[in-house]
């Protein structure tokens, strides 16, 4: 690092960071962009089993969890999900969408990471990454200045883009959090996100049992319900279904599966009984036989042609309101995303700027801004990178 002085110092190289330092760059910024891990965005290089979901065709305010629901309008709008697949594609990137609206790369998560590296190039953008930073301190003559390993910078601006706990082993840390707090900046407390549920006791061997097995199901957690596959793991339920449920659930409360979302089990229940069919056969029509055996050995409804419609009824109720308790998440280390964070009443929704300390943003996963499953995480980086770089 030759240059110590700059416009605009940023720290963290992720998502958020790459695309405000672009945004700045083409402003004619002079902008330094430092990340202590070894590669710039890791996360991007990992995520969607190496294809990166980089967005939704249609993102909403409704897709993110926040304090104040109203904070993601602004950027959202400005920089919505057809900007940022307008650049990718003057890129050449070849890309491909799924269920729902997801937007993966075709190929591989690194061509993405090139076209964002290019941006910064060509932005005139200074990225340096293997750079832990020891401090932070600010005075209103020198601004900022960042104490780094290999020295000191100083800038007029400093950009938080520092991402949050979610994967520790790609360097995951809080420190945007404790840089927020020495600024004397809200700090809502984290949890992990987007993250496998796991389970206790006899659930635990039988979800262990099913390990591998795949369905189509409807999961509903709080007020919230998700009609999308759940994987059974040797340690937990995961899959979206359970990853989308798991943003809003709770320690110690349920959360409740509807096993045939898409069929009346009541009727279909009092239909079998009349034809005399069995209901092993019926069930398989949608469940893998594993499944199957699992739920009629606790739920056994052994003779149907001769069970009371009230019976019938009972084992519909069992099927599609079917309550489990999870014991905890998996933890950090299995989270996609952070819960909370920097409190959206400190930063101004349509700079990023911290209220009580000039000069000084925030954006991305620091902040208490989590979106659903679905390239929505990626879109907010995207979104609250480019309205940052344009007021620096």
């Amino acid at each position: 690092m030759t240059e110590t002085s700059w416009d605009v110092v940023i720290i963290g190289a992720g998502a958020s960071g790459l695309m405000c330092a672009a945004t700045a760059g083409y402003q004619g910024k002079k902008v330094l962009l430092l990340d202590h891990a070894p590669k710039a965005a890791a996360k991007i290089r990992i995520s969607g089993g190496g294809k990166c979901n980089f967005t939704n065709l249609e993102v909403r305010p409704a897709n993110f969890i926040c304090s104040n629901p109203h904070f993601v309008k602004s950027a959202l709008s400005r920089y919505p999900s057809s900007a940022f697949i307008e650049l990718v594609e003057r890129h050449g990137l070849e890309y491909e969408q799924r269920e729902l609206g997801k937007l993966f790369c075709k190929a591989r998560a690194s061509d993405l990471i090139q076209i964002l590296r290019t941006e910064c190039d060509w932005a005139g953008v200074t990225v340096q990454v293997n750079t832990g930073i020891q401090g932070v301190t600010f005075n209103e003559s020198a601004g900022f200045t960042v104490l780094t390993d290999s020295g000191m910078v100083s800038s007029a601006k400093l950009v938080v883009a520092t991402g949050a706990l979610s994967f520790p082993k790609l360097k995951a840390t809080g420190f945007g959090y404790d840089l927020a707090k020495q600024f004397g900046l809200k700090v809502i407390k984290q949890s992990p996100g987007l993250v496998p549920l796991v389970f206790s006791g006899k659930w635990h061997e039988r979800f262990a049992e099913l390990s591998g097995l795949a369905m189509d199901v409807c999961v509903t957690a709080g007020e919230k319900s998700f009609k999308e596959a759940v994987l059974f793991t040797h340690t937990s339920l995961s899959g979206p279904g359970i990853l989308q449920a798991s943003n809003y659930w709770q320690i110690g409360e349920k959360i409740e599966v509807n096993l045939l979302p898409d069929v009346d089990v009541y009727q279909s229940l009092l239909d079998l009984k009349q034809s005399g069919g069995g209901l092993t056969k019926f069930l398989n029509q949608y469940w893998p036989k594993r499944f199957t055996q699992m739920w009629l050995e606790v739920h056994p409804l052994e003779d149907i042609a001769n069970a009371s419609n009230e019976a019938l009824k009972m084992h519909a109720e069992q099927i599609t309101h079917w309550a489990l308790y999870p014991e905890k998440t998996a933890g950090y280390d299995k989270a996609e995303v952070t819960l909370g964070g920097i409190d959206t009443d400190e930063v101004s929704s349509k700079t990023f700027e911290a209220k009580k300390q000039a000069g000084l943003y925030f954006i991305g996963e620091v902040l208490d801004v989590t979106g659903q499953l679905g390239g929505y995480n990626f879109q907010w980086a995207w979104a609250s990178g480019v309205a940052c770089g344009l007021a620096l």
